[in-house]
């Protein structure tokens, strides 16, 4: 691959530090250099340059645009326990989603399954612009579970079904114990891995710490019930969403306990009653408190293109431009374990959007897009 370069007239590097002028980001398929002197190679376009963004819940080519709801596959109606199912064996790279995500800039997806299941699946990180699943994949990143009321309302389903909250955790602690014990078995050399079952033996990958679990809540009581399990199972976990939560005494518990949130999305309708206190304007208490997030669309419930128009509630209750991409940029990347994406540095895989203006200003829009050194967008050539 030619080394390659674009000029930044202005640069937001994912980090947090104030934008800097008039600088050169090199770069072959990762980025070499960021600099201040004209490099000796390719000047491919210049603007306003921003990391690649990354969207860190999202269901997108499992829900296709174009296509009517039966068809759809983020979640399987067999068991409410269902950790061998893959994320990636659902996802079709025809969505027509993925081509205005790319041309948006945002270009990498981790993809779950939906929060019907108690356990849904493994989730999975992928390029957008690939043309098949096989280029797409990146990596598994956890398992998806679920608490609150959309487990517990899936009654009609087939399999062991809940029809409270406390039914839905009681089917996952009992499977999480199964876990537990079958890993103290193993160690005492009382079974041997060809006698635990696949569900069993998938779940000791949470109980051991390999898999985050990915955690589907909304309001305060299910993230507390759901910091009782990590307390409980020693397990590692992420909460997805916390829409509801809308006091600054419950972002103070999670943030005590460290437990990192992928917040979102913000600008969906609250379509039943555990979203009753969702808000735009809770953005402003999650801000002050300040415990580790990201962010979401959720796709399709919010369209991954419209991942960025969230960041204005952000600015809006006090962070800097440059504090606010890093939510889609940086902080997505840490919180989903990507050392190589999420910032504008030497060695950083070469995922970069250059933007005409100022990407904050209404007007502006993409004029290239970068994905591991490739242009994928160039508006130039539309």
């Amino acid at each position: 691959m030619n080394m390659k370069a674009i000029k930044a007239n202005l640069l937001y590097d994912g980090c947090g530090k104030e934008p800097v002028k008039d600088v050169f980001v090199t770069f072959d398929k990762k980025i070499s250099a960021v600099t201040s002197s004209k490099p000796d190679c390719e000047i491919i376009g210049e603007g306003v340059v921003t990391p690649a963004f990354i969207d860190a819940h999202c269901h997108i080519g499992m829900t296709r645009a174009g296509e009517p709801s039966s068809e759809e596959e983020s979640n399987d109606e067999m068991q409410a326990i269902s950790p061998i199912n893959d994320a990636m064996d659902s996802i079709y790279m025809d969505d027509p989603s993925f081509k205005d995500s790319v041309e948006w800039g945002v270009l990498y997806s981790h993809v779950m399954p939906g929060s019907g299941n108690i356990i849904g699946g493994k989730t999975v990180l992928i390029r957008n612009w690939a043309s098949d699943i096989e280029d797409a994949l990146v990596k598994h990143i956890g398992m998806k579970a679920a608490l609150g009321y959309n487990p517990r309302s899936m009654t009609k389903w087939k399999g062991e079904r809940p029809t409270t909250r406390m039914g839905a955790i009681g089917l996952l602690r009992r499977e999480l114990y199964k876990a537990m014990k079958a890993r103290e078995l193993l160690k005492k050399k009382k079974k041997v891995v060809e006698e635990i079952d696949p569900i069993t033996e998938a779940l000791m990958e949470i109980v051991d710490g390999q898999l985050p679990l990915m955690v589907h809540v909304h309001k305060a009581d299910d993230v507390l019930i759901l910091k009782r399990l990590i307390d409980e199972f020693g397990i590692n976990a992420i909460a997805n969403h916390c829409a509801d939560i809308h006091s600054e005494s419950m972002w103070k518990k999670i943030k005590r306990a460290g437990l990192p949130v992928i917040y979102g999305p913000i600008d969906s309708f609250a379509y039943k009653v555990e979203l009753k206190h969702g808000s735009w304007k809770n953005v402003g208490q999650l801000v002050k408190i300040a415990p580790k997030f990201g962010l979401m669309s959720d796709h399709p419930v919010m369209c991954q293109r419209n991942l960025f128009l969230q960041l204005r509630y952000f600015v809006r209750f006090g962070m800097s431009r440059a504090e606010a991409i890093g939510i889609i940029t940086r902080n997505n990347a840490e919180i989903l374990g990507l050392k190589d994406l999420g910032t504008v540095e030497n060695g950083k895989l070469a995922s970069l959007v250059l933007w005409n203006e100022d990407p904050f200003k209404l007007e502006s829009y993409p004029l290239m897009a970068i994905g591991e050194g490739d242009i994928l967008y160039c508006m130039k050539s539309d």
